[in-house]
Formats: structure tokens, sequence, C-alpha cells
């Protein structure tokens, strides 16, 4: 194990057991964590496995999103009957064609959440067992140029608060329809 991923697990273990406030839970049975660091590490590749091996669910909080792969990983998941419903930041309404536009052309339910500064998650929750996040961004540049990290945690615990989290964001977002 290198030194970074030790410290990151030290790390992990510090925030664990410090005392949850407004917001904050603490969950430490029954979690796998599997780490990946750009640039070097194949994060898109992990996140498109992961679609792949969705069955029933696949919720999607974005705030950058034009991975290409990606995108066609949630189209081929949604072809084999996996409920994929996307949450995205209101920036993805004023390009003339975004993931917004291409989601929601291919029949998967898309929505803008208008209502903070930025929506900046970056979140994809599936089956209600495995959550992706971190500070990677669903773009080429996060896998290609930028210094990012991703976590895929699997827990049940933890995609429960995080869908929980998803249905908040969802409640005051906006249906996006695509204009032609």
């Amino acid at each position: 194990m290198t030194n970074r991923y030790l410290l990151f697990f030290l790390f992990l273990a510090a925030l664990l057991s410090l005392p949850s406030g407004a917001g904050c839970a603490e969950y430490g049975k029954d979690v796998t964590v599997s780490l990946c660091f750009t640039p070097g590490g194949s994060c898109t590749d992990r996140i498109v496995r992961e679609i792949a091996a969705a069955r029933s669910e696949i919720l999607i909080q974005a705030y950058s999103f034009t991975s290409a792969p990606i995108a066609k990983a949630l189209i081929e998941a949604h072809k084999r009957g996996v409920r994929v419903t996307a949450i995205l930041d209101k920036s993805q309404r004023t390009a003339k064609y975004t993931s917004a536009t291409f989601l929601a052309n291919m029949r998967i339910p898309t929505y803008i959440d208008a209502k903070h500064a930025i929506a900046h998650n970056k979140v994809i929750i599936i089956d209600g067992a495995v959550t992706i996040t971190g500070s990677f961004n669903f773009t080429r540049a996060a896998q290609e140029k930028n210094a990012e990290n991703l976590l895929i945690i699997r827990s049940r615990e933890v995609a429960k608060a995080y869908r929980e989290n998803w249905q908040d964001h969802l409640n005051h977002s906006e249906r996006y329809d695509p204009k032609y």
C-alpha cells in the first residue's frame, strides 16, 4: 500500500470517528471503500463498470457532466430496464447541447437543481447499495487533465443517506425539457 493510500485511510478513519452534527452522520459497519485518483487512475472506467453492473436503479447528481463513456453506460443501463434519473446543475441549461439534453432526449428523467448557487454534487447511487462520489466531475478533463479523487462506497447505510439527500434535491428541482 502506498503512503498516499495509507494516509487517506487514516484520514477517513479520523473522519468516521468525529461526532456528527447537522447534516452529518457516522458510518463504520459493513462499509467497503475503493479509491481512484487522477491523473493516472482509470476512474471513468471504474464508474462505467459499476453502472454496467446496476440491476434496478441509478440515481445521479452532477455539477459538470460531459463524459461520453459515462453517458453511454447510463443509456445502456436504461435500455436494460434500469431506472435512471439525473439531477444536474443549472449550468446544464445554458449550453447549446449538454448532457441534460442528451439524457432527456434518450427518455431518461432529467432535472435541474437551480436552488443553489452551484449544485456541486458528484454522486451516483446504484441499487441502494453502491455510492460513487468524490471530487471527480463526470468529464474527460477530470479523467485526463485534473487531479481528482473518486470513492466507490459499498454500504446500504451510506447509499440510503445519499439517496435521502438526492430525494431532497429532487423535491426542489425542475424537470428538464430540452429545447429543440
